[in-house]
């Protein structure tokens, strides 16, 4: 059976957070434990406004990967050849967690890669990842409670900032609900920011340039 089930792999600049404007390759498995991914079963999400797709393996080097070796020389190879930089991966979803193991981060390591992982937090992370984003989610138990960066997309009924603010975090993003109300909800995302400094904006900047 294989390993590890991938929707697509691909080298861009990270739009948001605490890395917005890096150099990445970005790694997205299928899956997820809010949400199957088939807008067939949205109502039955948990996480409603989940604008990624992470269903199958059709996407650009998506497939199945049999090994950590073989999934981390791909990433590797998306990498540009010969420039200054530590090369990064970006381990996103869909949840990463539900097929992240030691292996496969070790072997990331072993092709030189700074590793990072942008997580739901409903499953412990591991720590021998680099970086770790929680963005958490209305209607779901958060059991990853420190890391890097957390990121919280705004506004959630159930998953207010304050329930959060006290978390073993160094960065705290707020991030514009993308919906028809997206204007309201910069304009709020804005104004939450200014009144509770400890939390930054979160801009989708890849969505605003165009690129993935």
């Amino acid at each position: 059976m294989p390993a590890y089930k991938v929707k697509e792999i691909y080298y861009t600049l990270q739009g948001e957070g605490a890395h917005t404007g890096r150099a990445a390759v970005f790694c997205r498995f299928t899956g997820c434990n809010l949400w199957t991914g088939r807008e067939e079963d949205r109502h039955k999400a948990i996480c409603q406004f989940c604008d990624t797709d992470f269903w199958g393996t059709d996407g650009l080097n998506g497939g199945h990967y049999s090994t950590p070796e073989s999934l981390a020389e791909k990433v590797k190879s998306l990498w540009p050849a010969d420039t200054a930089g530590k090369p990064y991966v970006v381990c996103t979803g869909g949840e990463p967690m539900l097929q992240m193991d030691d292996e496969l981060v070790e072997a990331f390591h072993e092709q030189g890669l700074e590793v990072a992982i942008e997580t739901n937090g409903t499953i412990p992370v591991l720590e021998i990842i680099d970086w770790i984003c929680v963005s958490p989610k209305a209607g779901s138990e958060l059991v990853q409670l420190h890391g890097n960066e957390l990121k919280l997309v705004y506004p959630q009924g159930g998953a207010e900032p304050h329930l959060f603010e006290n978390l073993d975090f160094t960065h705290f993003y707020l991030q514009p609900m993308d919906s028809p109300k997206q204007a309201e909800n910069i304009a709020a995302t804005v104004e939450y920011c200014k009144a509770h400094p400890q939390w930054r904006l979160s801009v989708q900047t890849h969505k605003l340039v165009g690129i993935p």
